[in-house]
């Protein structure tokens, strides 16, 4: 994660700070998914049975996209130097928009909402993220994700 000081990441709350790189959703990336999730849907897994459907092929589950974005915050989410560890707190809201097409490149972009204090040493960060998906006009998802950094 980039690093920062604390006045300069507070500094801005509001605008974008920064983008992932592109990351594949490859087939094997969504088959081990499914296995590990067990949600075997046909659409995910069985590209002959989800060529006859609307999306013309297999698609990425969108909790897997969704999970992806710890992978995609170690790229774009400034952290202060005096960090000691960051723990997932949640989302507030997630919205699915558009589906992910095996073998198609996501990237997230990440704006800094908010940062509290929400007890001594603990920070609460809160992000607004849109996963981008290469060459298509609508977003996988967007996600208001909340960060909680001890510091």
């Amino acid at each position: 994660m980039p690093v920062a000081s604390l006045d300069a990441i507070r500094s801005r709350i509001g605008s974008e700070v920064g983008v992932s790189s592109w990351l594949t959703m490859d087939q094997e990336r969504i088959n081990e998914f499914a296995d590990a999730t067990e949600d075997r849907q046909f659409i995910h897994i069985d590209p002959e049975a989800a060529a006859r459907t609307p999306f013309g092929g297999t698609i990425g589950h969108g909790f897997l996209t969704l999970s992806m974005l710890s992978r995609m915050a170690a790229e774009a989410m400034l952290v202060p130097g005096s960090i000691k560890m960051a723990v997932n707190y949640g989302l507030d809201r997630v919205r699915f928009i558009a589906p992910v097409r095996s073998g198609k490149r996501i990237r997230g972009r990440f704006r800094l909402d908010s940062v509290d204090e929400k007890a001594p040493g603990q920070l609460l960060l809160r992000h607004t993220v849109t996963v981008e998906i290469e060459g298509e006009e609508k977003p996988a998802l967007t996600a208001e994700w909340l960060g909680l950094l001890f510091v």
